[in-house]
């Protein structure tokens, strides 16, 4: 427990820059298995995991392994939750966002409209009670929760035309995923979740109009540019997406201390390369699109403020509803409002 303490106060950086990493007691050797459904095109969340897997070995000496379990090597019918919750595996990978129908509290440990970018998302969590209030949501299921990486704010989605309004809206074929895709219908579209296969070989026959993505590194990859010509900004509906880690309770609560916090701070290194990717690559990808063709617009202000208050409207009737949303949302909410002071930051990234 004192080595813990030191982690959280020192810091994993100087722990390794030290050469002082931890080294495991537990006279037996931990064997897990992690699943993700995550395409191989999202190379900087799968690199991400295997930075987490090599840093649980590693810390503990080579006595901690996990296996990384794709697709088909585990139970494919069921979610990545799903099987880290019946204890097909010890761990998974995943966004919280694919479990919206279970609950739509789910959406706060990922991206919602109009939501905290990825640096607030990662001060809320860590000292702003956001990850204790999700760990009292994630008893319910079963699983202990970690925020491990995050795509950075996301484009608003590629299309065929250029959408000038709300009326080009209107009966719009779009993949859309989230809340967003809810926000989305409301305001006359059409939408769609779709994998990222799906979502290519749907625009290049045309059985739909646009599509969001991701951030620019990711949209790059899956060759949406290839199909569309306008690319447009920002999306409203992911400020920042979150990925997360979960474990098995009953797995979790087994580690001994130690071994808790070779996993804490594995997936704390994991957290923060992730995001540093993205923050490289995603303005390299743009610049990448922008001189293959793609033209950059603007989302039309009235669009924008339409979602808002569609967006509004959505997360009243969740609170209405649902206790956990109510409770979690408004954590979220009253630390985003805190955010908005912060001029020092905003004037230095206008004047750039």
């Amino acid at each position: 427990m004192e080595r813990r303490r030191f982690i959280g106060s020192a810091g994993l950086v100087g722990i390794l820059a030290a050469g002082m990493a931890p080294a495991a007691h537990a006279n037996q050797a931990i064997r897990w298995r992690l699943a993700s459904r995550l395409p191989k095109i999202m190379d900087i969340p799968f690199a991400g995991v295997q930075t987490f897997i090599r840093t649980v070995k590693e810390l503990s000496g080579g006595k901690f392994e996990i296996t990384l379990q794709i697709g088909e090597e585990w139970s494919a019918g069921i979610g990545v939750l799903d099987n880290v919750q019946r204890g097909n595996v010890e761990c998974g990978y995943t966004s919280a966002s694919y479990y919206l129908a279970k609950d739509e509290t789910f959406a706060l440990d990922s991206a919602i409209p109009f939501g905290l970018d990825s640096r607030q998302m990662s001060a809320w969590l860590r000292h702003g009670q956001g990850l204790e209030l999700l760990r009292e949501f994630y008893k319910g299921h079963g699983v202990v929760n970690f925020p491990m990486g995050n795509t950075g704010a996301q484009m608003g989605g590629w299309y065929r035309k250029h959408p000038r309004g709300l009326a080009d809206l209107k009966g719009l074929r779009m993949r859309f995923s989230g809340l967003g895709g809810r926000i989305f219908e409301r305001l006359g579209g059409r939408p769609s979740y779709l994998s990222s296969d799906e979502t290519l070989k749907a625009l290049q026959r045309g059985n739909i109009d646009a599509a969001e993505w991701s951030a620019p590194h990711d949209d790059l990859r899956l060759g949406l540019h290839d199909v569309c010509k306008y690319y447009a900004h920002p999306g409203w509906w992911k400020g920042g997406m979150q990925y997360v880690l979960y474990i098995n309770r009953r797995a979790w609560d087994a580690l001994t201390d130690e071994n808790q916090t070779i996993v804490e701070a594995a997936a704390a290194v994991a957290d923060l390369d992730i995001q540093a990717q993205y923050d490289l690559r995603n303005p390299l990808a743009l610049a990448e699109l922008v001189a293959t063709g793609s033209q950059l617009i603007p989302m039309p202000k009235p669009v924008i403020e339409a979602a808002w208050k569609a967006a509004q409207d959505l997360y009243a009737e969740l609170a209405a509803k649902n206790p956990q949303w109510r409770k979690i949302h408004a954590s979220q909410a009253a630390f985003q409002r805190t955010q908005a002071w912060n001029q020092a930051e905003a004037g230095f990234e206008a004047f750039m």
